[in-house]
């Protein structure tokens, strides 16, 4: 895949699709890479160019030192773009990378077209649960979160009817860097952006899976409140919602971005 270097960091991405169409861009969720759409990649191509990357610290992209804020890993995508030279973008980021989207929508809508958040929330989790967690995986490695990611991310009944498919996405956050894990852990320690997503006037999807442990349909439901020109849509599906219920999400961003 190629590889951008950005303010000296590599970051890895992949664009595929018509040359001249409008772009989607798609980003991925805490301890996940870019593979994780490859189902929407596949089924947006024949219209759109799709625009795919590493969040920092995942994947083959760069693991800065430190911790990271969502202002970072909102920067990043518009240095990625600017470095493309593509103006605007039909922004898509699932969990971590909702709020990237609502940082997007909040301090850079003229670089959107249109915006999907999936399975996030304003405010994910607390300060305190993600300090430790970030702290687990510096001092013990990716092993105690990855062996309870399956639950957090799919239902019991998707687990039962694609056991590889769980175990590839669990393989692949046991693999991820711990120090970039961590680095985006103390992003969402410190993201709250109850307050600011009002200031949003880009069109927005709001995808919710009903069976979500981590982002709930109330947290949802907040967001449309607060985002004036905004839908809400709900799939049978937890957390990865784009991956258990992929069919049901490929048709929720063919209807809106059409």
């Amino acid at each position: 895949m190629p590889i951008l270097k950005i303010d000296f960091e590599d970051v890895a991405y992949t664009l595929d699709g018509p040359a001249g169409a409008p772009v989607v861009m798609l980003s991925n969720s805490l301890g996940t890479t870019m593979s994780m759409w490859e189902r929407q990649a596949q089924f947006l191509q024949r219209q759109y160019r799709v625009l795919r990357y590493d969040t920092r610290g995942h994947g083959q992209s760069a693991v800065p030192a430190g911790r990271y804020t969502v202002q970072q890993l909102g920067n990043d995508v518009l240095q990625l773009l600017d470095a493309l030279d593509i103006e605007k973008v039909n922004f898509c980021g699932i969990s971590m990378a909702g709020m990237i989207g609502m940082w997007l929508g909040i301090h850079a809508p003229s670089r959107l077209e249109k915006l999907v958040i999936a399975n996030s929330a304003a405010r994910i989790g607390t300060a305190e649960g993600w300090h430790a967690r970030a702290q687990l995986v510096l001092a013990s490695g990716m092993d105690d979160v990855a062996d309870g990611a399956a639950g957090r991310w799919f239902t019991p009944a998707f687990i039962a009817h694609a056991p590889d498919q769980v175990a590839q996405y669990v393989q692949s956050l046991r693999t991820c860097s711990p120090a970039g894990y961590a680095g985006c852990c103390q992003a969402l320690a410190d993201a709250d952006l109850r307050e600011g997503i009002a200031a949003i006037k880009t069109p927005t999807l709001l995808i919710v899976g009903r069976h979500d442990p981590v982002t709930t349909a109330a947290d949802a439901h907040f967001m449309q409140s607060r985002i004036g020109n905004s839908r809400y849509a709900e799939l049978l599906a937890s957390h990865l919602s784009n991956i258990e219920a992929s069919d049901a999400f490929n048709r929720l961003l063919q209807d809106f971005l059409t």
